[in-house]
């Protein structure tokens, strides 16, 4: 009995040690992809920034280009992508809440409301270039926009949409269900609760979502490849149906296009221009949500 006993005390302590070696070996292997994916970030930002700092300066962000785009700055791409984003953002952000606030509190249909996750979900797989050819045929030429600031604001807007969506949902969610509770037994309708109750202590779960589907909206080409953005503009947009120079097609244009060495040049002072406007969103986001859980009481 007692050699019985021994042995499976022997077992059990072979057991333990094979599990604690098992999670060490995991622990290794999530640190080894830790560290490739920071070292693929450092490489790109890196290298990025090497060949592009020296081309950035004052001039180079307030500057119209001039001499065929080898000489001058990028201000109207500046001023381009945060117009598409702005335009994509006054589309998407009360689409999105809506549509969040419609599925989290007002959809009776189980059924329903699964369909529609599922179709939100498909939207934000689909590749990029796609809206791209859904906006030039629907924008573009079946409404009858043209090439213009609203064309490619409308697709970007459909783009991020699904983003804005699922953010807003989730921080809807996270409201406890007793404010909910307490607001409806104190003589609140439904809609009192939602804008006087949820959605105040939500906020600042939409808005980090809602950042970072700007952020996403500003670095991409080939949506407004098809709906809005041009390689060269003399003057600045001056309505909604202008065309717009931005940053990710400007990039595009100038080492697809140009032959010069002066435009590779701009063309890397613009990619870390880009970056660093993608970065500063991101960490905007992301200190808007520390600041937001800590200030939370429940």
């Amino acid at each position: 009995m007692v050699e019985k006993t021994a042995q499976d005390l022997d077992a059990s302590e072979k057991t333990l040690k094979a599990r604690y070696g098992a999670q060490a070996a995991g622990f290794i292997i999530v640190k080894i992809c830790v560290l490739i994916v920071l070292t693929a970030l450092g490489v790109l930002i890196g290298f990025i920034v090497m060949k592009g700092f020296g081309v950035v300066n004052f001039e180079f962000l307030t500057a119209m280009p001039k001499n065929g785009m080898i000489e001058g700055g990028i201000f109207p791409a500046i001023l381009g992508t945060f117009l598409l984003s702005m335009g994509a953002l006054l589309f998407a952000l009360p689409t999105g809440i809506l549509t969040a606030v419609w599925l989290t509190e007002y959809a009776t249909s189980k059924k329903f409301v699964r369909i529609i996750r599922i179709g939100i979900n498909s939207l934000a797989g689909v590749p990029s270039i796609v809206f791209g050819l859904f906006g030039l045929a629907f924008f573009v030429k079946f409404m009858q926009f043209g090439p213009s600031l609203l064309s490619g604001s409308l697709v970007l807007g459909i783009l991020i949409l699904p983003t804005v969506i699922g953010s807003s949902e989730e921080a809807l969610l996270t409201v406890p269900r007793a404010f909910k509770e307490a607001s409806l037994s104190l003589g609140a309708t439904r809609w009192e609760t939602m804008y006087k109750v949820i959605l105040p202590n939500s906020v600042s779960g939409i808005i980090t979502g809602v950042i970072l589907s700007v952020g996403r909206a500003a670095g991409e080409t080939a949506p407004i490849l098809m709906t809005g953005a041009t390689f060269y503009m003399a003057r600045l947009p001056d309505s909604i149906f202008s065309k717009v120079m931005a940053l990710p097609y400007h990039i595009y244009a100038l080492m697809t296009e140009g032959s010069h060495k002066e435009q590779t040049a701009i063309a890397y002072g613009t990619a870390l221009v880009l970056l660093m406007l993608v970065i500063a969103i991101n960490s905007a986001a992301i200190y808007i949500r520390i600041r937001a859980r800590r200030a939370r009481k429940w």
